[in-house]
């Protein structure tokens, strides 16, 4: 299965490398009526993986995360029109000058080739990942999670059929429709036809592809992500920053798993955000033996819980004295997601921000706008928690390379 794959999607990635601008654009406005147009198809093909989630005993969080209605689907197609709007990367001459030896180089932006994902239970991965890679003329093999494997095969289906209507490869999409874990790895070793890797999904699907991968890979997804309210906070801004991180969406990556509080705020602070957060939702406290005085709710925090993504109504409580102290606690159970500090103060604000080891730090707002749409990238294709290339939400950018154009008179090197 991976082999005709990956040769179907090199050959296609040849002739995306091929697509104007133009070309492009026009594709994605009408890929996008047509994910409208097959709404119903889409979500009766979403119910059965619903249905057999039920059956298996998945929480409501995570039925959250799989589950497609026709504002989701809405959603979606509008995100496939805003990558239509935003400029075209590809071809960008990145710098130009003229050597010493009188040749001419120029730096040009270029499509990676094929692009692999692996991820879980999210379907509308399938469309994002598909729209960034098409933009920046690169084919997609997607494996995706057997919990959402019908939902995803008629998301591919309605991508293939707009591709062949439009005369366009078809093959620049390509599904893989065995979830089994022994063709997982073998897309992880399918270094002849992919030029990059991307999983996107929890820890343990992160670790698992960082070890048994031989494709290089872009690391994204996992968030063990602290909100830190400092002992200048304004307590009526940090408890609404709190419960918004904390409980609207508690399944995705930029949601807060980790409270850090100075310990002079805490007898004001925590009963007041324990109160106002147990009217919304009820949220269980994991918190450290000076935290679990002042939270009714709390049980006690092992060291185990500061290093969990919970996904789940669940959060880490832990008392500091300083920001130094802070900032050493996160740094310490991180993974390099989104930090946020809860601060009045000017300076701390600033320490915060040069100290913190993220992609994203915060000053007085909710680690939930770590998003590629929100920070106007258009639909990401995930979220890089490492250093190399990419980092934070990856857009258009994220998905290319670039190679160097040299034009000479003669010159040979003495």
């Amino acid at each position: 299965m991976i082999e005709t794959l990956g040769k179907n999607a090199k050959a296609a990635s040849t002739a995306l490398a091929k697509l104007q601008t133009s070309e492009k654009n026009d594709f994605l406005l009408r890929f996008a009526t047509d994910l409208e147009t097959a709404t119903p198809r889409i979500i009766k093909e979403n119910g059965k993986d619903l249905a057999a989630a039920r059956s298996n005993g998945i929480n409501d969080i995570m039925l959250d995360r799989l589950k497609l209605d026709s504002d989701r689907i809405t959603a979606m197609a509008d995100g496939v029109r805003q990558v239509a709007s935003l400029p075209d990367p590809v071809g960008e001459i990145m710098s130009g000058y003229t050597n010493l030896d009188g040749l001419q180089i120029t730096q040009k932006r270029v499509p990676l080739g094929v692009v692999g994902m692996i991820y879980e239970s999210r379907p509308n991965v399938t469309v994002d990942a598909f729209a960034l890679c098409f933009k920046t003329n690169n084919a997609v093999i997607l494996r995706g999670g057997r919990d959402a494997i019908h939902t995803n095969t008629v998301l591919s289906t309605v991508i293939t059929e707009s591709l062949r209507e439009a005369g366009l490869p078809e093959h620049a999409v390509g599904l893989v429709t065995d979830t089994s874990h022994e063709v997982a790895e073998s897309l992880m070793q399918a270094i002849q036809y992919l030029d990059v890797l991307i999983p996107r999904g929890g820890a343990a699907l992160i670790r698992t592809v960082k070890e048994k991968s031989r494709v290089p890979i872009i690391e994204t997804g996992s968030g063990n992500v602290s909100i830190y309210v400092d002992e200048f906070a304004d307590i009526d801004m940090a408890v609404k920053i709190v419960i918004n991180a904390k409980t609207q969406r508690p399944s995705v990556c930029n949601a807060a798993e980790s409270l850090v509080v100075h310990e002079k705020i805490a007898p004001s602070f925590l009963p007041k955000l324990d109160a106002a957060i147990q009217k919304i939702q009820a949220v269980e406290f994991k918190a450290d033996k000076g935290a679990i005085t002042f939270l009714p709710h709390a049980t006690p925090a092992s060291d185990a819980d500061f290093a969990t993504e919970y996904l789940d109504y669940k959060m880490s409580v832990k008392l500091v004295d300083s920001v130094d102290a802070a900032i050493a606690h996160i740094n310490r159970y991180s993974t390099k997601h989104s930090e946020s500090i809860v601060t009045a103060n000017y300076f701390n604000a600033q320490q915060f921000q040069a100290e913190i080891d993220a992609a994203a730090v915060y000053v007085n707002a909710s680690t939930r706008f770590t998003d590629g749409f929100v920070f106007g990238l258009g639909a990401e294709i995930g979220i890089s928690t490492q250093k190399l290339h990419a980092r934070g939400p990856m857009g258009l950018e994220a998905l290319t390379s670039y190679k160097y154009l040299i034009n000479g008179l003669g010159q040979v090197r003495e």
